[in-house]
């Protein structure tokens, strides 16, 4: 079976704060694999610079450099058909770039694979400069850029030469081969200290500032507008993360929100499947890894219009609200909650739509069909530059912050 590299500069899969992030890098993993590759974490090394501050750009780079070198001695340590054939980094932009695959790349002499990849041309002189030159010249040397939000194809079309050669879409999916798993509502209820008899909105996102709060705080908008018409809700968050505290100030005052803190796909599944809508603004949203687990456990959306969100929910079962704001996204809301029929078929809509468009099997097949795994190599790899004496390190790993 083929080797294949694997990185993910923002967030490694062995990170231990959950988030969209890390769960697409480990179903990347898995849909490599059932692709055809034999797939190898290379390095956990975070080079995510959130600040803008080029001295620790700097500093992030030498290490990946060292990291990079000490990958190419390692694998040329190995015989040739142990070494990797391709390398392949998710979620590469200025304030993460990708220092160690495009040198291993040119060492070895394979290609060099992108997915989630964007450039971001207003940020030209700017704090992240270096990052982003680093970027474009990654972005340049990919022999495949695969594609999971539609937002990120024209600014990748204009640093490339031949844009239809390189740029494949990738929907992004989940793992929806088993149904999700329910529990009795009252069960639930009883664990939450929530009315059973009442209906219940569902949020599933890390409390961040910036976007993520902003969603928030437009959801606490709509909610207590819901409230005010005289309807009796519950509104559960599954989420936590820096703005914590802030979110609580918010929802302080609010009857029957309750924030049940983080949950992993698996455990958030159940409270998905017994709520009667997932509600989530989606400001700024690139696509949101739960929108499509709410529709995989039969729970309808109703989300804010993104382009990004708009390529995972299906007309049948959510809802998308253009030029989302309190009045429309309330309005929205309130709509769905008095047809239960409609909801009834969103519901069952869900699952069979995720599954044929947004499936962990659905993007291993595009996954092999836009870049095949090869046969074993027998080639020789070019020998200069580092020792096959040197050691594989341990990924020298930032203390990892809350994203």
């Amino acid at each position: 079976m083929p080797r294949l590299a694997f990185y993910a500069p923002l967030k490694s899969p062995r990170h231990p704060v959950p988030s969209g992030d890390r769960t697409l890098a480990r179903l990347l993993l898995r849909g490599l694999r059932l692709a055809g590759w034999q797939v190898e974490l290379a390095s956990s090394l975070r080079s995510y610079d959130g600040v803008g501050d080029p001295r620790q750009q700097q500093r992030l780079k030498a290490r990946a450099e060292r990291r990079a070198a000490a990958l190419i001695a390692a694998y040329r340590a190995r015989p040739p058909e142990e070494r990797p054939q391709a390398w392949f980094t998710y979620h590469l932009y200025h304030k993460a770039p990708d220092w160690i695959g495009p040198a291993v790349c040119r060492a070895l002499a394979i290609p060099y694979l992108l997915c989630e990849a964007s450039h971001a041309p207003q940020q030209e002189g700017g704090l992240w400069q270096d990052n982003l030159s680093d970027c474009v010249a990654a972005i340049r040397q990919a022999a495949r850029i695969f594609i999971v939000n539609p937002r990120d194809e024209p600014g990748l079309a204009t640093v490339l030469a031949e844009p239809t050669k390189v740029l494949r879409r990738l929907p992004p999916f989940i793992d929806a081969a088993t149904p999700a798993r329910r529990r009795p509502r009252a069960e639930l209820a009883r664990e939450a200290g929530l009315d059973p008899a009442r209906p219940w909105l569902i949020s599933v996102a890390m409390v961040r500032p910036g976007d993520k709060m902003a969603s928030y705080r437009l959801m606490a908008a709509c909610y207590r507008r819901l409230l005010a018409e005289g309807r009796h809700l519950h509104w559960l968050i599954v989420g936590d993360g820096a703005a914590a505290a802030e979110l609580d100030a918010l929802i302080a005052d609010l009857p029957g929100a309750v924030r049940l803190g983080a949950l992993d796909p698996p455990a958030a599944a159940p409270w998905l499947a017994a709520s009667q809508l997932c509600v989530w603004p989606a400001v700024n949203e690139s696509f949101g890894m739960a929108l499509l687990e709410a529709q995989a456990a039969g729970c309808p959306v109703v989300a804010g219009y993104g382009a990004g969100v708009a390529g995972i929910v299906d007309a049948a079962s959510g809802r998308l609200v253009h030029d989302c704001n309190v009045e429309r996204f309330s309005a929205a809301v309130a709509t769905l909650l008095d047809d239960w029929a409609v909801r009834r078929a969103m519901a069952e809509a869900g699952p069979r739509y995720v599954r044929e468009h947004h499936s962990l099997a659905r993007a291993a097949a595009l996954l092999r069909a836009y870049w095949p795994a090869p046969s074993p190599l027998s080639s020789a790899i070019p020998e200069e530059a580092v020792p096959a004496t040197a050691k594989r390190p341990r990924d020298e790993e930032e203390p990892h912050p809350d994203l």
